[in-house]
């Protein structure tokens, strides 16, 4: 599960470095700037939600069927939430 921009800009990257691109031409395919792949790739929590949904189809990262998917049986382990961040 992926619990944050940081860990779904890795995989972007690992993704597109598998693909042997660079972000330059990741950039190009996705319709973007280069800033953007780097912001995205860098974790920035601001990037825009359908430009790095593009860009994660791009490479080939699986997003799934939202509507089918069934969710998951809860665990006391999803109850901690301490992984996002908090805003005074």
């Amino acid at each position: 599960m992926i619990r944050s921009a940081a860990e779904f800009g890795a995989l972007v990257r690992e993704y597109r470095k598998k693909q042997g691109w660079t972000q330059t031409q990741l950039a190009e395919r996705c319709g973007t700037g280069e800033r953007f792949i780097v912001d995205l790739e860098n974790g920035k929590p601001s990037c825009q939600l359908e430009k790095s949904l593009i860009a994660a189809r791009t490479v080939g990262i699986d997003l799934g069927d939202l509507k089918s998917a069934a969710p998951p049986a809860a665990t006391e382990a999803d109850d901690d939430l301490g992984y996002l961040p908090r805003f005074s």
